[in-house]
């Protein structure tokens, strides 16, 4: 176009807006605009991957869901695209009416495999005549997500597969330690929280940038695990995904994990708790070790620390294949000498197993009260 035409556009374009008529650019349109050519039986109202990146964000927006229309297992647990739920088309009329939001003017963006997949078209048409009214397909679908480079979504399901197989994996728990992990995350994840990354990642993920990395945090309103991400890819990982679901979904599906207890802290004599650790222990993580009172059955019955067993030290030699080996063994009992005994015992016949002992004088209540003076 030269020069000379200028004045001409210019003229067009004034009378196109006294006459009322909006000018709008093609890059406003392209983001609603179809994917590919319409085929025969498609749904006609198709989007691109430029628009499906503005609704799949982490935090989850409201006013939109991503539907994966793929089956399950097969395919949406392998992989899928952020803060997309799974409504398989085989099993849309079950799923639908507790899936789907009882607002029928939210923007529902269907997706399958590709171009030549149906599955999204055919969930799309099923929605509308359920009598939504805001539906879109992106066509080119998962394939083209991952094509363009982003994120790789997988659900807690194939985490779980994946450990019950014992595949290579790095699981990465990208919240706040003390006051996230350490209170209970997936089983096998570590730590690294997401404003320590770059300190800390060096030495806690992978040298190899192939291995196999799983971010995970605190459900689809946290973004730690897509910020962590993002940064492993940046400093040339290929394999990295997320569990945009996290720990909430976990813990649904698969039940609370044992927290993780604060650091043990040895008292002076050997094999010794110090008195700060045992109650900070107590108090915050008492799931994450065995409190075995070595006192009387008649003794216990005054008062004990609640959620401990009672092995008398008299019968523990006979018990001690029974100790339980998942977790560190802390003995008591009222003074510290029968836990000493009980602690020297199993370091004698079971020394693999990681016990300490209490001592200290101790008193309880009924009530579960407790007085306690370290020596």
């Amino acid at each position: 176009m030269t020069f000379k035409h200028a004045p001409l556009i210019a003229a067009l374009l004034a009378s196109v807006a006294l006459a009322g008529v909006s000018v709008v650019s093609t890059s406003a349109l392209a983001a609603d605009a179809p994917s590919a050519q319409v085929k025969a039986g498609w749904y006609t109202k198709l989007v691109t991957v430029d628009f499906v990146k503005q609704q799949a964000v982490v935090p989850k927006i409201d006013g939109v869901m991503l539907i994966d229309s793929r089956p399950a297992a097969r395919k949406y647990d392998v992989g899928h695209i952020p803060t997309a739920v799974s409504i398989p088309d085989l099993a849309f009329d079950k799923l639908a009416p507790t899936l789907l939001p009882p607002d029928k003017s939210v923007l529902l963006v269907f997706y399958c495999d590709g171009p030549e997949c149906m599955l999204s078209h055919n969930s799309a048409f099923k929605a509308e005549k359920l009598g939504y009214t805001n539906i879109r397909v992106y066509a080119d679908g998962f394939p083209d997500w991952i094509k363009n480079g982003n994120l790789h979504a997988v659900s807690v399901a194939h985490i779980k597969k994946l450990m019950d197989e014992k595949a290579p994996l790095t699981l990465v728990d990208s919240r706040p330690k003390e006051r996230k992990y350490d209170l209970g995350h997936i089983p096998g994840a570590i730590s690294l929280p997401d404003l320590q990354f770059d300190k800390l990642a060096a030495e806690r993920i992978p040298a190899d940038k192939a291995a196999a990395l799983y971010f995970y945090c605190d459900g689809l309103s946290c973004k730690l695990s897509n910020d962590s991400a993002l940064k492993a890819i940046k400093l040339g990982y290929t394999n990295v995904k997320v569990v945009p679901e996290g720990y909430p979904a976990w813990e649904k599906a698969f039940g609370t994990a044992a927290p993780t207890a604060p650091v043990i802290e040895a008292g002076k004599e050997s094999g010794t708790i110090t008195v700060a650790s045992f109650e900070r222990i107590y108090k915050e993580a008492p799931t994450s070790v065995y409190l075995i009172d070595v006192r009387d059955p008649q003794e216990v019955a005054t008062g004990t620390f609640k959620g401990a067993i009672n092995m008398p030290i008299n019968s523990l030699e006979k018990s001690i294949d029974k100790l339980p080996t998942d977790k560190p063994i802390i003995f008591f009992c009222g003074a510290g000498g029968r836990s000493g005994e009980a602690h020297d015992m199993v370091k004698l016949y079971k020394p693999e197993l990681k016990t300490f002992f209490l001592d200290a004088e101790i008193k309880w209540t009924k009530d579960g009260a407790y007085t306690i003076n370290g020596k």
